[in-house]
């Protein structure tokens, strides 16, 4: 739903990204919002209540402004895109809603089957194996919140393998007493491959290769982008043509294949989603909790290690968690919605923005390949290839503070191929610019931290290693 582009919702940032001068950050257009409602007296409250597995519930409350005020398409949006943010943050298949009816109708009608939200329902009931439900209740009547998370990682002993599976290639470490003594970048280009043996061969012949280079094999630890739940993909985009093509085969043979690969293998095998290895990498090397990982890759990964250095178990999906409350966006080609994160922090948000800088670039030409031109020249001093990571770096800086208002960290890693190069320089220099210019606070509390260009391209994959116990 949009709403009128005067509204209190769409907040002209002060530093604008150059090449997209419609974005309109979702943290300035909510605290315009929030500050508005409190100036008025008449005014009403929403609590919701998101269920995931195991009875497991997130529960958030807002004030809005009462039904009937001039703001009540404002109030619908506001509300709408913070239960799809949590949704994505958290995960979940129930949504308890106590609110006014305009709101609690409108958000039961956009996860129906054929509403606007229809996209995220059915994703959540792939992973939760439940029908997704929106229930209006009272305040009281929704669960007490309850959290769960499990301190995961830091096992290095021994002879391990380490696997981080990527759009374009998946990176592998050989891994003994904490130290890689082999590491390698294997192409493979699995999101258009509906065979399954394509990914269980590549898989299997890196895995083979990496153990070749250890005197002996003790355990196995990989992190991939989707949602992973006791070691099997429910929801995975490098699966998606099998997934499309052939969901018998994606159930029957891609579900289990980790597991039985630990099985051949002989040793315990643990995955886990790549965003959550992100921000485990970024604790080890740091030596430190409170943790937002962040991977800009073929698409936006995101993990969160919490301040007792637990690994939630929340989906941290963000590439599909709002941010910009542009009604003009470029939407999203999988899930169909605007202002969501895949398009701002990844190769798509490059190729999105590559065009107004003046790149063209042939039908057949891929994303990575792409994203390596526009480095070149951007390591070459091109300022209008430069913009690019300009932009990507403002989109950041705002964003930080957006996801601030979901998450409590006090740093942040960010890597991915995007991250590499003077593009990346330039990313980094701008989200600075920006915390420290429009969100002082932040900038005193939160650490913005790049690896290496060795710890980007393989810290993963070694991270991932020390999974399993």
């Amino acid at each position: 739903m949009n709403v009128q582009k005067d509204s209190l919702l769409q907040i002209i940032p002060n530093q604008i990204p150059p090449l997209d001068p419609g974005f309109r950050p979702m943290v300035l257009g909510n605290r315009n919002y929030r500050r508005a409602v409190t100036s008025v007296s008449e005014r009403a409250t929403v609590t919701i209540g998101i269920e995931r597995n195991a009875g497991l519930v997130h529960r958030a409350q807002f004030e809005i402004f009462a039904q009937g005020s001039p703001h009540d398409a404002e109030s619908i949006l506001y509300i709408e895109r913070a239960i799809k943010f949590i949704l994505w943050s958290r995960g979940g298949w129930k949504i308890f809603i106590d609110a006014p009816a305009f709101i609690s109708e409108h958000i039961q009608a956009a996860y129906q089957p054929d509403g606007t939200r229809a996209f995220d329902a059915a994703l959540m009931s792939k992973v939760y194996k439940r029908p997704f439900t929106v229930i209006p209740t009272l305040a009281a009547d929704i669960p007490a919140a309850k959290e769960s998370g499990s301190a995961l990682g830091g096992h290095l002993q021994g002879c391990r393998i380490g696997f981080d599976l990527g759009a374009s290639d998946y990176k592998l470490a050989a891994v003994v007493d904490g130290e890689p003594i082999f590491s390698t970048e294997i192409p493979w280009d699995p999101t258009t491959q509906a065979d399954p043996e394509y990914h269980r061969g590549r898989i299997r012949e890196g895995l083979k290769l990496a153990a070749s280079k250890m005197p002996r094999l003790d355990k196995i630890g990989g992190s991939s982008a989707g949602v992973w739940v006791d070691n099997q993909p429910m929801v995975a985009s490098l699966f998606r043509t099998v997934i499309k093509n052939n969901p018998d085969k994606f159930r029957d043979i891609v579900q289990p294949m980790f597991i039985e690969f630990g099985e051949e293998m002989g040793v315990p095998l643990e995955i886990i989603n790549d965003g959550d290895v992100t921000a485990l990498a970024g604790a080890l090397s740091l030596g430190t909790n409170g943790m937002l990982g962040m991977a800009m890759g073929s698409s936006e990964a995101v993990g969160f290690l919490s301040q007792e250095g637990v690994i939630m178990g929340w989906l941290n999906e963000l590439a599909f968690a709002p941010l910009d409350y542009n009604p003009d966006a470029v939407a999203d080609e999988w899930s169909g919605d605007t202002g969501v994160g895949a398009l701002y922090f990844s190769q798509q948000a490059v190729n999105k923005l590559a065009p107004a800088a003046g790149w063209t670039f042939p039908e057949t030409m891929g994303l990575p390949t792409r994203l390596k031109a526009v480095q070149a020249a951007a390591d070459m001093g091109d300022e209008a290839t430069a913009q690019i990571f300009e932009s990507i770096g403002i989109y950041l800086g705002y964003t930080i503070a957006h996801y601030a208002d979901f998450y409590e960290y006090e740093h942040l890693l960010i890597l991915g191929r995007v991250t590499s190069g003077r593009g990346g320089e330039i990313i980094l220099e701008k989200a600075n610019q920006i915390l420290r210019d429009e969100f002082p606070e932040l900038a005193d509390r939160i650490a913005l931290h790049v690896p290496d260009e060795e710890s980007r391209r393989v810290g993963q994959a070694v991270a991932a290693a020390s999974l399993p116990r």
